[in-house]
């Protein structure tokens, strides 16, 4: 065993109650099949001792009540129940039992002003970064920066850029983006510096909503290419970056 693979798991404090747990690091499928297990286990395990659980690449954010459990009791608990799921192997199941979600996109310079610069950096033609962004499914990996903000990953290597030098001060609601590894949807407005090559018209933030995001850690996505009169018909906006 590497001394990399030796490090893990392991179990940090990360506030008055809260619980860091990590299985691994980077973005690496099998880590967060584990991750997902693990998330199931506690959550059965734990029940209402817990106030929130929050899994991403390689780690689960666990939120405890303090008052009826204690940390080296948490501790104790999820250490278990690594040592279940290691010894069960069911780890792989996680990602076998996700939604799936089928995001239509309208691919356009017009509303993805990103995507010609994106072809001259990458050596490809639009038609081929199109094809290469919708012929394979991806997984969400995490949730974060905004509200319904899915990080979707990995790639194809030939579609990694980086991030903009100066990101942008206002990207419209439904912008479909690439940054190095992974790509995104832009839930709602918000400043932004990912490469945009498209946009959406479906709603992937609703705050009025029971779950303000229909996708999850651990759901798979699909992009779908469509023409701009489906993409209008649908409810799409032409509205220009800021």
């Amino acid at each position: 065993m590497s001394n990399a693979e030796s490090a893990f798991p392991k179990i940090v404090t990360a506030g008055a109650d809260a619980i860091l747990v990590y299985l691994g690091e980077g973005i690496d499928p099998e880590v967060n099949d584990r991750i997902m297990a693990l998330t199931n286990r506690v959550s059965s395990a734990l029940g209402n001792n817990l106030y929130d659980l929050v899994p991403s690449y390689n780690s689960l954010m666990i939120y405890y009540n303090v008052l009826s459990l204690s940390e080296d009791e948490l501790r104790e608990c999820v250490r278990k129940l690594i040592d279940e799921l290691q010894q069960d192997g069911d780890a792989s199941g996680a990602s076998k039992q996700s939604a799936l979600h089928t995001i239509d996109v309208y691919y356009d310079p017009s509303v993805g002003p990103d995507l010609e610069r994106a072809a001259d950096q990458t050596s490809l033609s639009i038609d081929d970064i199109i094809k290469m962004h919708t012929e394979q499914e991806y997984r969400v990996y995490a949730m974060g920066f905004a509200p319904g903000f899915a990080y979707l990953g990995e790639l194809p290597e030939k579609l990694r850029l980086p991030r903009l030098d100066n990101p942008r001060t206002k990207i419209p609601a439904g912008s479909v983006a690439i940054a190095e590894a992974q790509t995104a949807v832009y839930p709602s407005a918000s400043p932004g510096g990912w490469n945009i090559i498209g946009r959406t018209a479906e709603t992937l933030y609703d705050p009025q909503a029971d779950s303000i995001s229909p996708m999850k850690v651990g759901d798979r996505v699909q992009f779908k290419a469509v023409s701009k009169d489906e993409f209008e018909q649908a409810g799409g906006s032409l509205e220009s970056l800021s």
